[in-house]
């Protein structure tokens, strides 16, 4: 049974967070903001040119958005000290229930904007693409390669976010030779964007007939997708279009006929493929979506020297370079090398629960 005292040790940690993060939330200057916009579009002849309007009603709705966030959480957090304060008079089972339904609540709210309150970047709230590719060592880095895609959609799915195959190719015996899936969901790429590197998998090989220990290395690439509002300008000219016989997973999407693209961007020599689709125009569309987050991505790259720098290690998938190891032989561990926090819990990360390893890529990243 639950004390009271264990109730209050949980409580000061999570109150100790919320008074950490409240500053930067600035609710009375939100609210504020939103005022002056309401007063704005009620002027007189303020909807004459609507399109005019556009960028102000896109900030209304984002300010409604969080003050909406920001007031429930500063609600929870008034009903926990309520409630923390019934507990000190009547420690009856139904109040300790109610106030361990308090503390739950109110700690996964606060976990959600605090993870919101590191990802302020513009794309944070986009769309994320995600590619994987296995490194060397052929059946084996391949397996890895789709272990990592399955935590990815495991991670997506607990999120409550949709995915979606850009392209698939199948590895010779297991696994996959590379991979492309868009995750949709609010800040999908500001939650992902710290897993882009190299992951390294140590095991006893399920391939291995001696029963050896191998090492495993993929890298994973995470892109925001494109918002409509960027316009990114492709010239007809610039591209190389290849078409193929598509091949998916499971044979489900494999297609008899020449649907599959490949689109190679000359200037910069930037491909990509997408066959998910049976018909050619939609995987032509879809191509050229992820060459357009390759290229925004490769612009804001130039601008932001700094993320170069953190990257630099990706130019081999191979020994040094890895920012996360996944340990099962000799013994179980997840570490990842950028913060220095692990956990034991092995079988749990591999099945997408990897929230804490993003909060603490995110935190150590604006610490």
């Amino acid at each position: 049974m639950i004390q009271l005292s264990d109730l209050k040790n949980q409580s000061a940690k999570i109150l100790e967070r919320f008074n950490a993060l409240w500053g930067r939330l600035d609710l009375e200057s939100q609210k504020t903001r939103l005022q002056e916009i309401e007063h704005e579009l009620s002027r007189p002849g303020a909807w004459d040119n609507p399109d005019n309007l556009t960028p102000v009603l896109k900030e209304k709705s984002i300010l409604e958005e969080e003050v909406a966030k920001i007031s429930e959480l500063q609600k929870l957090h008034d009903d926990l000290l309520e409630w923390l304060s019934f507990a000190e008079d009547d420690q009856g089972q139904d109040v300790l229930d109610a106030l361990t339904d308090n503390v739950r609540v109110f700690g996964k709210k606060l976990e959600q904007l605090e993870l919101e309150a590191f990802m302020g970047g513009k794309d944070d709230k986009n769309p994320a693409i995600i590619e994987i590719h296995p490194g060397a060592g052929g059946t084996e880095a391949q397996d890895w390669a789709e272990m990592l895609l399955r935590m990815y959609l495991r991670w997506a799915e607990n999120s409550g976010y949709k995915t979606e195959y850009l392209d698939y190719i199948q590895g010779d015996e297991a696994g996959v030779k590379s991979v492309t899936i868009q995750i949709t969901g609010d800040y999908a790429y500001g939650r992902l964007k710290g897993e882009r590197g190299i992951h390294r998998l140590i095991r006893i090989s399920p391939f291995d007939a001696s029963g050896r220990r191998h090492t495993s290395f993929a890298s994973v690439d995470v892109y925001p997708q494109v918002s409509d509002d960027i316009n990114i300008e492709i010239n007809e000219e610039d591209m190389r279009v290849d078409v193929f016989k598509a091949s998916g997973p499971g044979g489900q999407h494999v297609n008899k006929t020449s649907s599959a693209i490949r689109i190679t961007h000359i200037p910069t020599g930037i491909v990509v493929q997408c066959q998910s689709e049976r018909s050619q125009r939609r995987n032509r569309e879809s191509a050229l979506k992820i060459l357009k987050a390759k290229l925004y991505d490769r612009e804001v790259e130039k601008i932001e020297e700094e993320r170069q720098e953190k990257y630099a290690a990706k130019d081999a998938i191979s020994w040094g370079s890895q920012i996360r190891t996944y340990t099962l032989q000799p013994y179980r561990l997840v570490k990842d090398h950028r913060t220095g926090n692990e956990t034991g819990n092995v079988e749990s990360v591999l099945d997408g629960n990897i929230n804490q390893l993003i909060h603490d890529y995110l935190l150590y990243n604006h610490g």
